[in-house]
């Protein structure tokens, strides 16, 4: 796979942390997180400057080694379920076999081991069994940048161009009606904005979130469990709240206090965030989007157990990540690169455990005793089958 990427303006760089986008917002660029982190640090407690430098070394120490370093751990038959899908479509790459070009739209940085790097990681894999050359516009939380980058690859000819942000729907509606020719694909989303070259994608964030709810109400000793949220949309909101019917399913006397902080990208905001749940009384933690750094700093400095979604986010924290869930799109864009050589577009596509586009990766650093890890194993296969449902629409 060849990759180019297209750098953001320097304006971006200086608007990051006030991003407020739905869906998947962006964060700074992880090589500007620590000049925001020590911005942000002046508004807090000596004690959530401490967290935001902890945090900071967490960003430093993901970008070296989230790619080997992580000890991860498949269940069931979901890594199997992952891998016999992208097998099925591996000589299908493209009906005159030409390289396929594919370009990102994305409104945080390509290693922020969340929403963005997710599509990275998957288009990776996608790359092992097709001829694919990706390029990359991250960064770009400010609609209009966005509009513009999904512009210039139409204008580009580029095959399938993908608006990885829900936030994006405003200008794809008019930049895909403009570029009838050119595939598009729309996440996290249900809705292919009624145009016939637009793919829809979204996940079942809610099935890992209920697996981790049900695990961390069996760690939790003093009954109270915080979670650090974004914004209360897209991906993130089902995520929260399949984790809060995880946690009542497995003991409805667990107290789960959820703050959502309303930026995915404010890393000191969200390290703030997460002391206050530890002084609340949590002793378990989770979150979803960029800003978690934030918060898994504090769960790293208290020695808090720490449940991940979207990326495996064990690089975070190795001895306080218990289980992450771990988004493969790769599932859905063979499907999409397949529809999209065959002339068809407008489906809506679904991440799920059931199609092997979840995945519950868990730590072996982590000393989870084993009643906890076969009460998720049981939750897992459960979700997988049917059996168990969460509960969230």
């Amino acid at each position: 796979m060849r990759t180019t990427t297209r750098a953001a303006s320097a304006a971006l760089a200086t608007l990051a942390l006030v991003a407020t986008a739905c869906g998947s917002d962006a964060e700074t660029v992880v090589d500007d997180a620590s000049d925001a982190v020590e911005d942000a640090a002046d508004d807090v407690s000596d004690g959530a400057e401490d967290i935001a430098d902890d945090a900071q070394e967490a960003v430093d120490d993901a970008t070296d080694d989230s790619t080997d370093d992580a000890t991860t751990d498949t269940t069931g038959d979901a890594t199997a379920d992952t891998e016999e899908a992208s097998e099925e479509t591996t000589d299908d790459a493209s009906a005159d076999g030409e390289t396929i070009r594919v370009a990102v739209v994305a409104p945080s940085a390509q290693n922020d081991l969340a929403f963005t790097q997710s599509m990275v990681d998957s288009l990776d894999r996608v790359a092992e069994g097709r001829d694919i050359e990706v390029e990359f516009s991250d960064g770009l939380f400010v609609v209009e940048d966005g509009g513009a980058a999904l512009r210039g690859y139409a204008e580009d000819g580029v095959d399938l161009v993908i608006a990885h942000g829900t936030q994006y729907g405003g200008p794809l509606s008019e930049i895909a009606a403009e570029f009838p020719d050119t595939s598009f694909a729309y996440g996290t989303s249900s809705d292919n904005l009624g145009l016939d070259n637009v793919f829809a994608y979204t996940v079942r964030a809610d099935q890992g979130g209920y697996v981790n709810g049900v695990m961390a109400a069996q760690l939790s000793e003093s009954g109270v469990i915080g979670v650090v949220g974004p914004v209360a949309a897209g991906d993130a909101a089902l995520y929260v709240d399949g984790f809060v019917a995880g946690a009542a399913a497995q003991d409805p006397a667990v107290e789960v206090n959820v703050n959502y902080i309303e930026s995915f990208s404010d890393v000191a905001l969200a390290a703030e965030a997460a002391t206050a749940h530890v002084e609340n009384g949590a002793d378990v933690l989770t979150g979803t989007a960029q800003m978690v750094v934030g918060a898994t700093g504090v769960a790293t400095d208290q020695g808090i157990p720490w449940f991940g979604t979207q990326s495996n986010q064990v690089p975070l924290g190795e001895d306080i990540v218990v289980a992450s869930q771990e988004y493969h799109w790769e599932v859905i864009l063979n499907q999409i690169l397949d529809a999209s050589a065959a002339g068809e577009a407008g489906s809506v596509f679904e991440l799920s455990l059931e199609n092997g586009g979840l995945e519950m990766i868990f730590n072996d650093g982590y000393p989870l005793d084993a009643a906890v890890r076969t009460s998720a194993d049981e939750t897992i296969a459960g979700l997988t089958d049917g059996s168990i449902t969460t509960g969230v629409e």
